[in-house]
């Protein structure tokens, strides 16, 4: 994965993720505090999940390194939660300065519409891993965040 340019996050556990020598951890709403993740394992990123601008403001405060933004699309891995469409990365994005990722329902032809909106990156489970090819996809994935980045398209 690494040489592909990606990094290896873990959900919900920072134990879990400094234990596989995991690159950081994402934590949800109702997670361990960003702030406590930290000192578990201080040198993982830590990433949070919102849903709204308080939450990603409040993220940022308690110390996330990013800050995820979701669910933007409908999405078969985790139900009920309420969509907030790109829209919501253009509320944020000229708010909160840490990286945004956009998570829900992100398919590869969605890459370019969250980036436009103001993510950073993308976090995607389904789209990957059940491809016929993950590494194709992953890296296919990667060429799509990177493209705007390389076309200096990207609002900020």
């Amino acid at each position: 994965m690494r040489r592909a340019g990606g990094v290896l996050v873990v959900n919900d556990r920072a134990d879990v993720a400094r234990a596989a020598g995991a690159a950081g951890v994402h934590l949800g709403q109702e997670d361990l505090p960003a702030s406590l993740a930290r000192g578990v394992a201080p040198e993982l990123v830590v990433g949070v999940s919102t849903h709204g601008l308080d939450q990603a403001r409040r993220a940022v405060a308690d110390g996330a390194d990013y800050v995820a933004i979701g669910s933007i699309y409908a999405t078969g891995s985790k139900s009920g939660f309420q969509l907030v469409g790109p829209e919501m990365l253009r509320q944020v994005r000229p708010v909160v300065t840490a990286p945004l990722v956009a998570i829900g329902g992100i398919t590869l032809e969605r890459v370019p519409e969250v980036m436009a909106a103001g993510a950073d990156g993308v976090a995607v489970i389904s789209a990957i891993g059940a491809a016929a090819d993950p590494g194709a996809a992953a890296a296919a994935f990667l060429a799509a965040i990177r493209a705007p980045r390389a076309a200096g398209s990207r609002p900020r």
